[in-house]
């Protein structure tokens, strides 16, 4: 195995889009290419990658995989390795709901959780070297 790069189901795309540009992430590729009806969008930030795809695309193909819940959020934490932690933090705490602030944890990692716009978990940490 390579990489992971989830794809993760959204209701609003262009708003996914715009919060993920606060994380410093950019966007690569979308689906239509014009950007302006996105149904699909690839994010990249460093070695970083996320899909992002309409809900309301799967109902609309013929494989509509009834198996993917049809809500924004779910039991998902998605775990992010980042570089200077304290900068990124003070750099969008004040844009973001932040679910736990920045913490040493017990295994040496200084981690902090924020909600996105579509109810996921992520949480960042930087572990000590």
């Amino acid at each position: 195995m390579e990489s992971l790069s989830p794809n993760i189901f959204v209701t609003d795309i262009k708003q996914t889009v715009n919060f993920y540009k606060i994380l410093g992430f950019t966007t690569e590729m979308t689906v239509p290419e014009d950007g302006e009806h996105m149904v699909w969008a690839m994010m990249k930030n460093g070695k970083v990658t996320f899909m992002f795809q309409t809900l309301a695309s799967l109902d609309e193909s013929d494989d509509n995989l009834p198996h993917v819940s049809r809500t924004n959020g779910g039991s998902l934490l998605l775990y992010i390795s980042v570089k200077d932690i304290k900068a990124l933090f003070d750099r969008i705490k004040n844009k973001v709901t932040v679910l736990k602030a920045l913490e040493k944890t017990f295994y040496g990692a200084t981690e902090f959780t924020i909600l996105d716009n579509n109810n996921y978990v992520l949480t960042f940490a930087e572990h000590d070297a």
